[in-house]
């Protein structure tokens, strides 16, 4: 069960914390070795390109996003393909992590199944152009993401897309002490917090650019994302988005929107 008061930080002495690091930092040796051995196979039959030498040197950060350039980017994508996505799922060991339908086997990672095409397709442009680096599965998913052309990118956002958002996936849920119902419907004039549903929509799925889809996702992942925009080790949202919204919101808050959305396949 997750403490409400648990304080978010790189060194926390709060056992969850320290828990969740140790189990986090186990999986990333576990798939880095694996993804290394099935890297160096794809490479050697041609399945997947070759990472440039740039990345194997840490090549520097991209520009932040504006909307306009995001827009730009996603528009200059190539139209996706489901099906062939699901073979490049196979072959980047994305069921590793996420599943193979898209709904992760642990409560440290994200699902991906019902994510919009968008937000997928730019998450995986902010790990390979280093806009999202900023722990340990970030720095893995970077290596994965250097090696995937645009179709590939593409096509595997098209797939994730075309799955059912995750019901009753297992996870541990936050204690809830309030009800969220305000904040996303709403919001909080008083605090210049706009509804959440303005961007996510209603019923969590999202909407343009780079709102993602709310609904189902792993509580624990969303708990994590909220603490790091809130702390500004999160910089990957455009013109800062969701770091201006996220200050403002309390860890109690923060808690009932996770639940909130874990649960809302369910409710609708």
């Amino acid at each position: 069960m997750l403490e409400r008061n648990m304080t978010y930080a790189p060194h926390s002495h709060d056992p969850y914390v320290q828990e969740l690091t140790a189990v986090t930092n186990g999986w990333m040796r576990r798939a880095r070795q694996m993804f290394t051995v099935a890297a160096a196979a794809a490479l050697l039959f041609g399945m997947v390109a070759s990472p440039s030498r740039a990345s194997e040197t840490q090549a520097p950060t991209a520009a932040p996003w504006t909307p306009a350039t995001l827009r730009t980017a996603l528009t200059s994508l190539p139209k996706g393909d489901a099906e062939r996505g699901y073979a490049v799922s196979q072959q980047m060991f994305c069921a590793s992590c996420h599943g193979d339908q898209g709904v992760a086997p642990t409560q440290n990672w994200p699902h991906l199944a019902g994510q919009k095409a968008a937000y997928t397709a730019k998450m995986l442009m902010d790990y390979r152009d280093r806009r999202h680096v900023n722990n340990k599965g970030a720095e893995l998913m970077h290596d994965i993401a250097v090696m995937m052309t645009p179709q590939q990118i593409a096509d595997v956002s098209a797939y994730y897309a075309a799955q059912k958002a995750p019901q009753d996936d297992g996870t541990p849920r936050p204690v809830a002490q309030l009800n969220p119902e305000q904040l996303v419907r709403k919001g909080d004039p008083s605090r210049l917090l706009t509804p959440c549903a303005s961007c996510h929509s209603t019923r969590g799925q999202g909407g343009k650019l780079e709102a993602p889809a709310l609904a189902g996702q792993n509580p624990l992942y969303f708990v994590r994302t909220m603490l790091e925009y809130k702390n500004s080790t999160r910089t990957n949202d455009a013109a800062h988005g969701m770091r201006t919204f996220a200050k403002r919101l309390s860890r109690e808050e923060i808690d009932a929107l996770a639940t909130y959305y874990a649960d809302l396949p369910t409710k609708r």
